[in-house]
């Protein structure tokens, strides 16, 4: 074959190479399998915010002073030795005991007086029979009695002073009463003076204690308020006798402390149960206020010196400042910025 039929069989096979990549071009992915379209996600309807709701209502609004109060006594009795101490023998009670009164509490070392005195009650039998003879003598020298009669008169007196001071190392109960307090101290250990060493209470004659700690509410309580009183067996009623305000004035620190915070109340008559350290549950209505507005305290919201609450009308949530009123444990009076029956989100 020629040179120039060569070149011409080459070009068109060349040409038809090209031709058939131009159609693989053209074609582009058909030669590939169609992809799948990706699915739209579902439409979802947003859950509608639920809310803690109460109506606002008319009604009465009481304010309540709540707590628990101990029973006390009234009475009671501190045994101290007057004038001068000494060494402590036994202490012959203890807290809880019940004692009658002129029962020995205290006895303080007598350093050999029980000795001494019964040595003098020996020296007064004789110097009595000495005064015996003498009047039975028939002679009955004046003298002689005069005599007898003074020797038995010294050793009486010898007598009554070593029992004064034998007492003198006792305490005694100076009442029928129930042991509230007994000294720690060991036989051995050195009582001063006016030391307290056992205080005895008349538990028959009770009243109730009630401490406050919030000084606004424990100025609002007078004296004469009813209290309502709670125990395990019954509901009684009581009274306010004493407040901060109307306690005795005192130089005593701590008594002074405890009655800026102390209500004393007495009842108008004890319960079976009553005992000196007894506690029940009392309240106190110290305000009232009747045909107001009101709303849970819950309701109420307070943030950078604003009150205000939530109020849902419809679907729609909006804020209203209000003005609060008197306050209960549960409720509190609304004096502006609300109408009954709006709805209020709770906290």
């Amino acid at each position: 074959m020629s040179d120039n039929r060569k070149d011409r069989s080459s070009r068109r096979t060349w040409a038809a190479a090209l031709a058939l990549t131009a159609a693989v071009a053209l074609s582009g992915c058909t030669l590939l399998p169609k992809e799948e379209e990706a699915l739209k996600p579902p439409l979802v309807k947003p859950v509608e915010e639920q809310y803690n709701t109460v109506k606002v209502t008319a009604g009465t609004v009481a304010k309540e002073l709540r707590g628990s109060a101990t029973y006390e006594s009234t009475k009671t009795e501190y045994a101290q030795f007057a004038e001068q101490g000494g060494r402590l023998l036994e202490l012959k009670v203890k807290p809880g005991d019940q004692v009658k009164k002129g029962d020995v509490l205290v006895q303080l070392d007598v350093e050999g007086l029980d000795l001494k005195l019964k040595e003098q009650e020996l020296a007064l039998e004789k110097a009595k029979l000495a005064l015996k003879k003498a009047w039975s003598d028939p002679a009955k020298d004046p003298d002689n009695l005069r005599i007898a009669e003074l020797a038995a008169e010294l050793e009486q007196l010898k007598l009554d002073h070593l029992r004064r001071t034998f007492t003198s190392k006792q305490l005694t109960a100076a009442m029928d009463g129930q042991v509230i307090y007994a000294s720690d101290l060991k036989p051995g250990d050195t009582v001063a003076a006016y030391q307290t060493l056992v205080t005895l209470a008349d538990p028959t004659r009770l009243r109730l204690m009630m401490r406050v700690d919030n000084t606004n509410d424990i100025g609002e309580a007078v004296v004469g308020m009813e209290a309502k009183i709670k125990s395990d067996k019954a509901e009684l009623s009581a009274a306010i006798v004493q407040t901060p305000s109307t306690a005795p004035v005192t130089t005593d620190k701590a008594l002074a402390e405890k009655n800026a915070k102390t209500l004393y109340l007495e009842l108008a008559s004890l319960p079976p149960e009553a005992k000196i350290g007894g506690s029940v549950q009392v309240t106190i209505p110290t305000q009232k206020k009747d045909n107001v507005l009101k709303i849970p305290r819950s309701g109420l919201r307070n943030y950078m010196g604003r009150t205000f609450v939530q109020v849902l009308d419809g679907k729609s949530l909006r804020e209203v400042d209000v003005e609060a009123g008197l306050q209960s444990p549960t409720e509190i009076e609304i004096v502006k910025g609300l109408k009954e029956g709006q709805d209020i989100v709770l906290n």
